[in-house]
């Protein structure tokens, strides 16, 4: 390397060698510094070193310098802090649809962003193993490919499959492409969803849910979408489980220790209306599904659902043909 462009490119590798290798438990000396731009073919004085640190600290990173036997320098701060660079790194660990080499790769890519001893530390608290994981290696260009769709408002086509019990694909359809209008993506339940309005919608309005990691060739289409604005946060809270249903108003009943169960579910702007003296009543707008009701009958007694009627006929009818399973002999 060429003296004049090494020392062109001093300050940017000073910079990389402090954000790697210097924490508050790890200060660097400038004979450190020395030694590190030579490994880069750059030589430097130790005067020279001294108005580096100086034009850094001007260009904005807090570096402390520590006196004693050998004076030290760290950089104090950076862009992430470490409990949330861990953030970070949970995120991705527990997320069921990034595959494990991704995860692996991802956690990588994240720990950069830290000391290199405080990435050892990270790394030895990471647990990708045993955790379950997606199969679908493309779930990241599936993202690229839909962000593209929903940015440019055009529909896409894919195919959908599921696992059967030999563990092989199955394509849903026979393997005919769905064609939708994707909205947007949502991650629930440590997995990625698309809600899309279908062409083949049933009722006006419909939206469906798929599961990102579940959809293969996807491709955009010259066709414009049929998008239309939603309140994310409020559209996914009337979701159970991400599964789709017709957004209905409903009525419900619940035991008082059940409070904190209904708040955690709908947020504390919802009201809770006293219903004698033990129990409260809601009214909220929630898609009706069978996860619905299984989220009701979770709650046992507890839980009642007051209104409509036909979704207190629909629950009964739920609760009879389970019922019906378990009174066979």
């Amino acid at each position: 390397m060429a003296k004049s462009s090494g020392q062109k490119l001093k300050l940017l590798w000073l910079k990389d060698y402090l954000t790697r290798y210097s924490d508050e438990n790890h200060p660097v000396t400038v004979s450190d510094m020395i030694a590190f731009l030579s490994e880069k073919g750059i030589s430097a004085e130790r005067k020279s070193i001294y108005d580096d640190i100086s034009s850094l600290e001007q260009y904005g990173l807090e570096i402390i310098k520590i006196k004693g036997r050998s004076t030290g320098y760290y950089l104090s701060s950076r862009e992430f802090e470490l409990p949330e660079i861990r953030l970070l790194v949970d995120a991705v660990q527990s997320s069921r649809f990034i595959t494990k080499n991704k995860t692996l790769s991802l956690i990588k890519k994240i720990e950069g962003l830290c000391s290199f001893y405080e990435a050892q530390k990270l790394h030895r608290q990471v647990v990708v193993q045993n955790r379950v994981k997606a199969m679908n290696e493309s779930v990241y260009y599936n993202v690229d490919a839909i962000s593209e769709a929903i940015s440019a408002r055009v529909k896409i086509e894919f195919r959908y499959f599921e696992y059967g019990p030999d563990k092989q694909r199955r394509f849903r359809r026979s393997g005919e492409k769905y064609h939708v209008s994707p909205l947007f993506m949502v991650w629930d339940s440590e997995n990625y969803y698309l809600v899309a309005k279908p062409d083949d919608y049933t009722y006006e309005g419909e939206t469906r849910h798929y599961r990102i990691d579940k959809m293969t060739e996807i491709r955009k289409l010259d066709h414009p979408s049929d998008y239309e604005e939603k309140d994310q946060s409020n559209y996914t809270n009337s979701l159970f489980g991400m599964y789709g249903g017709e957004i209905r108003n409903v009525r419900l009943k619940f035991h008082n220790s059940l409070a904190g169960v209904v708040i955690d579910r709908f947020g504390k702007d919802m009201i809770l209306s006293p219903h004698g003296s033990e129990h409260f009543t809601i009214n909220a707008r929630v898609a009706v599904s069978p996860q619905f009701m299984a989220w009701i009958f979770g709650l046992g007694a507890g839980a009642e659902i007051l209104a409509p009627d036909d979704i207190r006929r629909q629950m009964s009818r739920q609760l009879a043909k389970i019922a019906m399973i378990y009174d066979q002999p």
